[in-house]
């Protein structure tokens, strides 16, 4: 099943114009677009490497359920971005484009009622209304409208946030603080997990299988997400921020800070991570980096990472006329140290960004090996719906460029309620009490902006 719904104007119509307006604003941080008004849904706030947006409502949304649902949203979006006006005083990152993520499995089965994933279908993108874009020292206003009045209204529309946005300032809020917490699974029944995934890793029926632990929080106080996603850029300033939270009745908001790039393509050009076995920060500098040669020199955390690495470049390979892997390197993060490993390739051809996201998910990072295998043996084993937990979540234009993180050092949150995620890849020698710590240390990224 798959949808395109414009809030204005039908553009499952053909011939329908898209119509982008926009200005360049000074000293404007994006975050001021959700100051006061994050209950008006949808928004997005998206920050990477290169740039921070922020956006608020929708002209369209494009959403797909099981099937082949990347090409779907590929074949829909190319529908909306068929006939477009697009003023020309917008720089290229200024141009109109969606926001969205796909769920972690086709088909979820929701299983775990505190990760209510209503409003996160298998595929949901957005064309937002209004956007505020920080990049290159720039910072730029866009609106957007469909229909056959779409220039009128964009326009309209561009004068008058730009007013409104002029004399705003973002809202500071503190952290909710934590009430209560609780695990699934709980530690005993996460030994079992993982024992009896070694087992099928010893019979030779998986080589590497990531298992996935939810911790659900009562918060004491009301939670501004955009407040918490200022507070997770402070402490993870490398990382992706991201926050989704759709229109859909009943739906909560997903968000976090993830170091994992799963792939940005900019023409024929792509460049992805690999980013795979993990371990501690110490108290002091000297601590730090024993931690880090003991993870360079673990044979457990070197073969995971390898295994990453081995799969990325074989799934570029179909694409790719030259794929490039770079030096091997300790990434260190507030609360944890991983392996990393950055991969380029050049496309033999343009490829939509959303192919190329089709091919890699899930990276054994997230999944495991061999793919559909571990796949099976996640959805036997854990006792939740992933939803958007470890899956791609990003943005993708109508030149088929886009950029896409995976979806971990996140959470789900519903009110006073957040559930959160973490996981740890399973390998051949691996051993549950360390990797019940691991799990625990990647929480520690929601947990610390929220208490």
């Amino acid at each position: 099943m798959e949808s395109v719904r414009a809030d204005a104007v039908g553009t499952e119509h053909a011939g329908e114009i898209l119509a982008v307006r926009g200005c360049q604003l000074d000293a404007v941080d994006p975050a001021t677009l959700l100051a006061g008004d994050v209950e008006k849904r949808p928004w997005t706030a998206w920050a990477g490497p290169e740039e921070t947006i922020a956006t608020t409502g929708t002209v369209a949304t494009i959403t797909a359920t099981s099937g082949d649902r990347f090409e779907r949203v590929r074949r829909q979006a190319a529908s909306l971005f068929a006939d477009r006006d697009v003023s020309e005083i917008l720089p290229a990152f200024a141009r109109p484009r969606l926001f969205g993520g796909f769920s972690f499995h086709s088909g979820g089965t929701d299983r775990h009622a505190d990760a209510d994933w209503t409003g996160f279908p298998d595929a949901y993108f957005h064309l937002p209304t209004v956007s505020v874009i920080e990049r290159d020292g720039e910072t730029w206003l866009t609106t957007a409208a469909v229909g056959p009045d779409a220039a009128t209204t964009a326009e309209a529309a561009r004068n008058r946030w730009e007013s409104r946005l002029t004399d705003a300032h973002p809202t500071a809020s503190r952290p909710p603080g934590i009430a209560a917490r609780s695990q699934i699974p709980e530690r005993e029944a996460w030994a079992e997990q993982v024992g009896a995934a070694v087992e099928r890793i010893d019979r030779g029926d998986l080589r590497k299988v990531v298992l996935a632990g939810a911790q659900t929080v009562e918060l004491a106080g009301p939670l501004s997400v955009p407040a918490a996603l200022d507070r997770l850029g402070e402490t993870y300033p490398d990382c992706y921020r991201f926050g989704f939270a759709p229109a859909a009745a009943g739906s909560g908001t997903f968000f976090g800070a993830t170091p994992e790039r799963l792939l940005r393509r900019d023409g024929r050009r792509v460049q992805t991570t690999a980013l795979a076995g993990s371990i501690g920060r110490g108290e002091t500098r000297a601590e730090d980096e024993w931690l880090a040669e003991e993870l360079t020199a673990s044979p457990k955390d070197g073969h995971e990472h390898a295994l990453v690495v081995e799969a990325i470049r074989a799934q570029l390979d179909d694409f790719a006329d030259h794929v490039e892997t770079g030096e091997r390197t300790v990434r260190q993060l507030a609360t944890v140290q991983h392996l990393q490993t950055p991969i380029e390739a050049t496309l033999d051809e343009e490829v939509h960004v959303l192919s190329l996201v089709e091919a890699l998910h899930p990276t054994p990072a997230v999944g495991g090996l061999p793919p559909d295998d571990a796949l099976a043996a996640i959805q036997e084993s854990e006792a939740f719906d992933r939803g958007w937990y470890a899956a791609p979540i990003g943005w993708f234009d109508a030149a088929g460029d886009g950029e896409f993180a995976v979806g971990i050092r996140s959470a789900l949150a519903h009110d006073r309620e957040a559930t959160l995620f973490a996981g740890a890849g399973i390998v051949a020698d691996s051993d549950p009490d360390a990797e019940w710590d691991e799990i625990q240390l990647k929480y520690r990224p929601i947990l610390d902006a929220l208490r």
